[in-house]
């Protein structure tokens, strides 16, 4: 099955940029789709933003217009720019792939926004 190791995470300044990577290794055999979520203490996790095996991309309308989902296939990464951090964006970040129907996750990295 595949393997998702995140990384990028840290402490940033409201209005600031981090991007998040995520490492994709084992089998990749049968992955529908990506996401990056989130989950801040006390909350739920939810979806931020998927991209689909063929490109396409959906984000939560509370970061439409500021974070970026993409992938480069030939270093197995997938990515999360964030622009315009606001400290409701703090959580720690998750990635997720969809493989043959079943949701496999990563570790996770804290996201921190704070002056």
């Amino acid at each position: 099955q595949v393997q998702l190791v995140e990384s990028g995470g840290g402490l940033v300044q409201p209005g600031g940029s981090l991007r998040l990577s995520c490492a994709v290794s084992g089998s990749r055999l049968g992955i529908q789709s990506m996401a990056w979520y989130r989950q801040a203490p006390g909350n739920k996790r939810d979806v931020v933003a998927t991209i689909t095996s063929g490109g396409s991309t959906n984000y939560a309308d509370s970061v439409k217009g500021r974070f970026t989902i993409s992938r480069d296939n030939a270093k197995n990464t997938v990515y999360l720019q964030m622009d315009s951090l606001r400290p409701e964006d703090t959580a720690v970040y998750y990635c997720s792939a969809v493989q043959f129907g079943l949701r496999r996750w990563g570790q996770g990295t804290q996201v921190t926004v704070s002056s």
